[in-house]
């Protein structure tokens, strides 16, 4: 699993005219999947952005999380995220998980954090469709995880 995190002061997704997701304050969350990727590693990832101390706090140091901020989060699907550009000059997704088992752990990674947040504060884009996202990145802070287990 790959996620790039994105501290905002707000962020939207679109499809096809339509918002699907947004937030104001929070983290705007691009989720890859990998093939290899199963419950356990789902669970945790969604337990690591919820204590990831990334937002200021009175003192302007990175040190209060989602929950002490009372932020929200999009999550949105991004296969791209896996593109190995190590050979020739277009990306392979190899690595990614096909379409079926990446969203049945996208909607896991989605239940989950509805679960630690309340379902209110968790919002998301359209799995598989072609997106429109648009955020102000607050910082800019952006986090880049992958392999934390």
């Amino acid at each position: 699993m790959r996620l790039l995190i994105q501290r905002v002061s707000q962020a939207k997704v679109t499809v096809a005219g339509e918002t699907t997701g947004e937030i104001g304050r929070g983290l705007l969350v691009f989720l890859g999947v990998a093939s290899d990727d199963t419950e356990v590693i789902c669970d945790e990832y969604a337990g690591k952005i919820t204590r990831l101390r990334i937002f200021e706090d009175d003192d302007a140091k990175m040190n209060l999380d989602i929950n002490e901020v009372h932020g929200s989060i999009l999550i949105v699907s991004q296969f791209t995220l896996y593109g190995d550009t190590r050979k020739g000059n277009r990306p392979s997704f190899t690595a990614a998980a096909k379409a079926e088992p990446a969203e049945r752990l996208y909607r896991r990674f989605i239940a989950k954090l509805q679960e630690l947040l309340g379902i209110d504060r968790v919002r998301e884009g359209r799995f598989g469709a072609m997106m429109d996202v648009e955020l102000t990145n607050d910082g800019p802070v952006t986090i880049w995880i992958d392999n934390c287990l």
